[in-house]
C-alpha cells in the first residue's frame, strides 16, 4: 500500500487511484508503457490539480480511470470510486458508474456534442438514461440544469444546436450533462483550454460553485500553473508517464521540491522577478519508447548527477503531506532560483 493509499483512507475519498498503469500496442515499438505506476486521491468538496507538460500522460490517465481508452490499450492498477474498483467491473457496470458516481468534462466540449440533435435533447437523453425516468421528468431535469448552469433562457436556448452556441455555453452544456445524475467525482480535462481569458475564469468559478453545492471531488487535468494555483486544494505533478512530486497548494507553490516542479513554477510569467526574460526548461519531454526506470528528468536536470540515472527514485514523504521523488531533495534549494 502506497503512501497516497494510505493517507487516502484516512479522510472522504471519492476517488482513489493506486498503481495506475497504461500501455498501447503500437505497430513500431510493440507494447509501450505510457503511464507508470501513478497513484493520487481525491477527496469529497476537495479539487485536485493533475499537472504537466504536454506528453506527460495527464489526458491517457483520466480516460483510464473513466476506461475511455482505444481497444490498444492495456489498463491495470487500481480505480476506486466509492469503495468500488472501477477495473474489476463489467462494461455494463461501469456504464452505471460513468455519469451517476463520476463523470467528465473534456477539452473541446463541441466535440463531445452531436451536431444533429439539440442541447437540451442530448442533456435530457443521459438524464433518461441513468434516472430511469420519462421524457417529461427528464426535459424539466434539464431546464433545471441549464438554468443552474448560467444559461440564460434555458427553454428556448434548450432547442439550440451545438454550433448556435459559442465554446463557453457549449462548455455549461457539457457541465449540466456531466451533473444531470448527482456524480461525487468530476473530472475535468483542461476545461478551460480552448476558451478565451474572460470566458475561463467563468468556466472555473462555475466549476467550483457547484463543487461546493454538490459536494464534488474534482480532478482538474492542466498544464497552466495560474488556474492550479487558483482552484485547487493540492496538485499532482506529472512527468513522462510518472507522479514526481503531490503536495498541497500552497507548500507545492512555495516550497517546491523536486526540480522539474520547480522549473514549471520558473517557468510562470512573473513581471517582478523575471521582467527581461521567460523561464525555460531546456529539452523536451522524451517519446514513451524512450522511458528509463531511473529518473526521467534526469537528461533535463541541472542538479543531475550520476545516482539519479542508476535506479527508480520511488516517491517519498516530506514534511506533511508532501511526496517527492528525486534523490536530492534534501541537498538543493529550488524556492529563489532555478535555470537563471
Amino acid at each position: 500500500m502506497t503512501v497516497t493509499t494510505e493517507k487516502a483512507l484516512e479522510q472522504d475519498t471519492v476517488l482513489r487511484v493506486e498503481d495506475l498503469c497504461v500501455d498501447f500496442k503500437t505497430p513500431d515499438h510493440g507494447w509501450t508503457r505510457i503511464v507508470d505506476n501513478v497513484g493520487f486521491s481525491v477527496n469529497k468538496g476537495e479539487t485536485v490539480g493533475l499537472v504537466g507538460e504536454s506528453g506527460s500522460g495527464k489526458t491517457v490517465t483520466s480516460l483510464a480511470i473513466m476506461h475511455l481508452l482505444a481497444r490498444n490499450a492495456r489498463v491495470s492498477g487500481s480505480v476506486v470510486v466509492n469503495d468500488r474498483d472501477l477495473n474489476t467491473l463489467s462494461e455494463k457496470e461501469l456504464d452505471e458508474v460513468r455519469g451517476t458516481e463520476a463523470a467528465m468534462i473534456f477539452q473541446e466540449p463541441r466535440r463531445s456534442l452531436n451536431p444533429a440533435f439539440t442541447v437540451g435533447d442530448q442533456v435530457a437523453e443521459a438524464v433518461r438514461r441513468h434516472r430511469k425516468c420519462s421524457r417529461k421528468e427528464a426535459w424539466a431535469r434539464t431546464i433545471e440544469l441549464f438554468d443552474r448552469v448560467g444559461i440564460p433562457q434555458p427553454e428556448k436556448r434548450a432547442h439550440a444546436y451545438p454550433h448556435e452556441f459559442s465554446g463557453g455555453m457549449c462548455q455549461r452544456v457539457m457541465l449540466a450533462m456531466a451533473l444531470s445524475c448527482d456524480p461525487d467525482v468530476l473530472i475535468a480535462d483542461e476545461p478551460t483550454t480552448a476558451l478565451d481569458v474572460t470566458v475561463q475564469r467563468q468556466v472555473l468559478g462555475l466549476i467550483h460553485e457547484l463543487q461546493l453545492e454538490f459536494g464534488l471531488g474534482v480532478l482538474l487535468i492542466t498544464h497552466d500553473l495560474s488556474v492550479v494555483a487558483e482552484v485547487c486544494d493540492r496538485a499532482a505533478v506529472m512527468y513522462a508517464g510518472r507522479i514526481i512530486e503531490d503536495a498541497p497548494i500552497l507548500e507545492l507553490f512555495d516550497n517546491p521540491r523536486h526540480p522539474y516542479t520547480a522549473g514549471l513554477l520558473h517557468a510562470m510569467p512573473d513581471p517582478v522577478r523575471h521582467a527581461d526574460k521567460m523561464g525555460v526548461i531546456p529539452g523536451s519531454v522524451p517519446p514513451a519508447h524512450e522511458f528509463v526506470d531511473s529518473c526521467r528528468f534526469s537528461p533535463r536536470c541541472p542538479y543531475s548527477r550520476n545516482e539519479c540515472t542508476e535506479d527508480f527514485v520511488p516517491l517519498s514523504t516530506i514534511g506533511t503531506d508532501h511526496l517527492v521523488s528525486c534523490v536530492r531533495t534534501d541537498e538543493i534549494s529550488l524556492k529563489d532560483a532555478f535555470y537563471d
